[in-house]
């Protein structure tokens, strides 16, 4: 590498300054090999960063490439939403006025303003349904919970592979402490109601993430493909309403806000990005 580009770090997700998800975003990347992004997203060290290139298909404004320490990835919700903030603050400018239109490898993505945050039309789940009772045995065991624990477990996979797991309340969510050696492999999404009316902030919705990858087994502090996914499998079971917010990261001191809302049959999942880093990658 010898070029210069510009780069942005990206919060995603909350309304609180180095309280969502991070997201290194490489702009002018269409130089880029696949070795030289692998050996940023694994400097960067973060979950995701993502490099910003010409489009390739109709209709596209710009196109991402996704990548974490360990590869690349067809599709990830807060890298959409801090590509598509870096590229509108870097002077982007959509083809459609108010929707922006991003490429990855999973397809093309729209996203649009909305209340002042930006939010991303969710792509279809690639694998969906019951979950097998095999699987599920293993995944509750591997999160030290009981079956009571567990009202109903999903395939919610957009492309990260998220089993999801509908927990009886926030407090057994918030609770979970994982197995890491039980857990190898899973990436897992739990999820609980709160009783509508007992949270001030308007929260309806408690979410955990759990990953293992390169690095090992980890927490994901928000979420947004994994939001995605159990808004498409919760809202049509009427566990929730058509527009709802998601708290995620409490456990890892994080005040992540997810802003759902389903309008005609379209997943929305949207979320405060800020620039906190800009500056010039210089290989």
């Amino acid at each position: 590498m010898t070029r210069v580009t510009a780069v942005r770090f990206v919060d995603v997700f909350s309304d609180t300054s180095f309280q969502g998800n991070a997201l290194a975003v490489v702009h002018d990347a269409d130089a880029f090999t696949d070795e030289e992004m692998l050996a940023v997203a694994r400097w960067t060290n973060l979950s995701e960063t993502t490099f910003l290139c010409a489009p390739t298909r109709a209709g596209a404004d710009y196109r991402v490439r996704i990548w974490t320490i360990g590869g690349e990835l067809p599709f990830a919700g807060h890298p959409t939403l801090g590509s598509a903030h870096a590229w509108l603050e870097s002077g982007g400018v959509p083809g459609r006025e108010d929707v922006v239109v991003q490429e990855c490898a999973a397809g093309l993505v729209e996203v649009r303003r909305d209340e002042g945050r930006l939010g991303f039309a969710a792509p279809p789940l690639t694998r969906s349904g019951p979950v097998d009772e095999v699987e599920l045995t293993r995944v509750v065991d591997a999160l030290g919970l009981e079956p009571a624990d567990v009202l109903d477990a999903s395939w919610v996979d957009n492309g990260p592979g998220w089993l999801g797991l509908l927990l009886r309340s926030p407090e057994v969510v918030l609770g979970v402490d994982p197995d890491p050696t039980k857990a190898a492999g899973m990436k897992l999404g739990l999820a609980a109601v709160y009783p509508q009316g007992t949270r001030d902030d308007g929260v309806g919705l408690e979410v955990r993430a759990f990953y293992a990858d390169d690095a090992g087994f980890g927490e994901d502090p928000v979420t947004g493909s994994l939001n995605a996914g159990l808004a498409q499998w919760l809202v049509p079971a009427e566990h929730l309403p058509s527009r709802y917010v998601a708290a995620q990261g409490a456990v890892v001191g994080r005040l992540g806000r997810v802003h759902v809302s389903v309008e005609d049959g379209t997943t929305w999942v949207g979320g405060t990005t800020r620039t906190l880093v800009s500056g010039a990658l210089t290989p």
